[in-house]
């Protein structure tokens, strides 16, 4: 399963990206915006991307993909839809490392996975989720369609999130 855009390629994450995925998640700014993972090796890497494996619908479209660049076939980041406790309907989510930031391959990446995902499979509601001194992210939502809704806290977790959400 692939997906390419302009400048990108998409594909469902594998266990081969275990190493780009230990640099991702250990990053400062996924450490400090999205939380520590308790990912510390490659083994850990490879456990925490069997999860997102195995949560991935083929059928569908629904879970993590692996954008890379088209030319360079570089590892940027992850995006996609994801199934996540305490919401009630799909949650959008992305990373990019920071060194590719501010070039539009987050938002170029996510629209292209919304827009096979939701076309497919007739979804009418998306929702995401971020902190508030998440800037960037909050910029990306808005610009994909979602507009903030309310402040939330997901299950067993004490930090208050903003919920943004599109109606299709």
């Amino acid at each position: 399963m692939l997906i390419k855009t302009a400048r990108l390629q998409l594909r469902p994450t594998s266990l081969e990206d275990a190493p780009f995925v230990f640099e991702l998640v250990n990053s400062p700014k996924w450490l400090k915006m999205i939380g520590d993972r308790k990912v510390y090796n490659i083994e850990a890497a490879e456990k925490y991307l069997q999860k997102a494996i195995d949560a991935f619908d083929n059928a569908k479209g629904i879970g993590q993909w692996l954008i890379l660049d088209n030319k360079t076939k570089e590892k940027i980041g992850v995006t996609g839809l994801y199934k996540r406790d305490g919401l009630d309907h799909l949650d959008v989510g992305f990373a990019i490392l920071e060194k590719y930031e501010g070039k539009g391959f987050a938002y170029e990446a996510t629209k292209a996975i919304m827009s096979r995902v939701i076309t497919s499979n007739g979804i009418n509601r998306i929702e995401a989720i971020t902190l508030e001194e998440n800037t960037s992210s909050r910029k990306l939502l808005e610009k994909l369609g979602l507009r903030f809704e309310k402040i939330i806290n997901l299950p067993d977790d004490p930090v208050e999130l903003m919920l943004y959400a599109i109606n299709l």
